[in-house]
């Protein structure tokens, strides 16, 4: 659709009644946000995984159930026709307690899918009732009637071309000029109609996958930063805000665990060749981060990415050395039990590797015992945990002289457990060993990024 901008919301901008009415604003103020995409309010996630974990006894379950009354009571508060209001939302804390009793007696991935819903679905329909209370027209929708995915709750797998013909079909005849519709992220729907989630952070998934599917002209993913810095500005002091990046130094830094934007959210913009916004939804007028195919200047080193609770193995065995399928093998043991490896390093007889972790809406990240066991039948298996991964993200890293001299110079002080190099010109990655966290990303950005 022409000029149609997809404006999604993070947690923190629909947190309580004044981050929502900054929200609110920043809507307004752009004719093109006909369609907008939120989370569940702040904090609303974290407990709702916390009940669907099973272990919350009947007095955690209610002191759960009140805190999530309170956060969403603040927002009603302000707002018209709170009776109806309350009713809603005290109808999902009723099966949100019934549902965290169920899972007492045996948590799931779909029941943990169920209950984590619940917070967009509240957190919408109070968006929709602030937009009524300022007197603009707004319409709840239900994403989960487009948002078709596969069945692997938890982190499902969306089905984009069937997200096209339900999205042409059920959603653009609803959008105009005089109403803007207001939908969830991170949940969807199998073809069963079972709800599902796209894994943590998948709001700005979301709203790629809906831009794409309605051809919008732009993405908007309002935060509480202003924009994607180059390292965390929380660790780093000197941070500043990056005016642009190419959709390939985005993706890095989102997949080596720049928390502004989800891995993901680059796939479905690049299809189309979408442009995406990165904006304050508290400070507008700061401006932001613009995320396209090509920009003016392509450095070196752009940013830093920072990734917490690596898990490493190591994997040794003589066997290796002038040996085929050994590496086969140890892959098809990580694809039988769902591990994306992210790192690889070789030896003459060993191999290390790196598995992300908490990438679930769970958050369940550990390797199991089954996985290891299985691995040790034909190798050494070592296990090192609760690492953390720097990924220094540039252009040409692997094709100008000097660069990772540089780099190398910044870190001499640090142990670094592993190095990976050379797979891509876009990034250079070090784990390192716990603790050494702040002191390296601090080195690292004054001597790459402060010059």
């Amino acid at each position: 659709m022409e000029n149609l901008d997809i404006a999604k919301f993070g947690g923190t901008s629909v947190g309580n009644f004044e981050a929502m009415t900054s929200s609110y604003k920043v809507v307004v103020g752009n004719k093109n946000s006909r369609v907008v995409v939120i989370s569940a309010c702040a904090g609303v996630t974290n407990l709702l995984v916390e009940l669907a974990s099973g272990k919350c006894d009947e007095t955690k379950i209610n002191q759960i159930i009140d805190k999530l009354r309170d956060i969403h009571e603040q927002i009603i508060i302000h707002l018209e026709n709170q009776h109806e209001l309350r009713n809603y939302i005290e109808g999902h804390l009723k099966d949100i307690k019934e549902q965290a009793f169920k899972a007492n007696e045996g948590t799931n991935d779909q029941l943990t899918d169920t209950i984590v819903s619940h917070g967009e679905l509240m957190s919408s329909y109070l968006f929709v009732a602030l937009f009524k209370h300022y007197g603009t027209d707004a319409q709840w929708f239900d994403v989960r009637t487009v948002m078709r995915t596969d069945s692997k709750f938890s982190c499902a797998k969306p089905v984009c071309d069937e997200i096209k013909v339900l999205a042409h079909d059920k959603l653009l005849p609803l959008i105009n000029d005089k109403t803007i519709i207001i939908t969830q992220g991170f949940i969807g729907s199998n073809t069963l109609g079972e709800t599902t989630t796209l894994g943590r952070g998948g709001s700005d998934y979301s709203a790629a996958l809906l831009g794409e599917a309605l051809d919008a002209s732009t993405i908007s993913i309002w935060t509480d930063v202003a924009g994607v810095f180059t390292t965390d500005p929380r660790i780093v002091k000197t941070a500043r805000p990056i005016a642009e990046l190419t959709y390939i130094e985005a993706a890095e830094m989102a997949n080596f665990g720049a928390k502004v934007l989800h891995p993901s959210t680059m796939v479905p913009a690049v299809r189309k060749n979408i442009p995406i916004f990165v904006g304050s939804s508290k400070e507008p007028e700061k401006g932001g981060t613009w995320v396209r195919p090509e920009t003016k200047t392509q450095p070196n080193f752009r940013a830093l990415a920072l990734r917490k609770n690596q898990t490493l193995i190591v994997l040794s065995s003589p066997v290796m050395v002038g040996a085929t399928g050994f590496l086969a093998n140890v892959f098809a043991v990580f694809a039988k039990y769902n591990h994306s490896v992210d790192l690889v390093s070789t030896s003459e007889i060993s191999i290390a590797v790196t598995i992300d972790g908490g990438t679930t809406t769970s958050g369940a990240h550990g390797v199991s015992e089954a996985m290891l066991n299985e691995l040790a039948q034909f190798c050494h298996v070592k296990v090192e945990t609760d690492l953390p991964l720097i990924a220094i993200i540039g252009n040409r890293m692997s094709e100008n002289a000097g660069v990772i001299t540089k780099a190398f110079d910044s870190i001499n002080s640090f142990s670094v457990r592993m190095i990976c190099y050379g797979a891509s010109k876009h990034n250079l990655c070090f784990l390192l060993k716990d603790g050494d966290t702040t002191e390296a990303l601090n080195a690292l950005h004054k001597q790459l990024l402060e010059d």
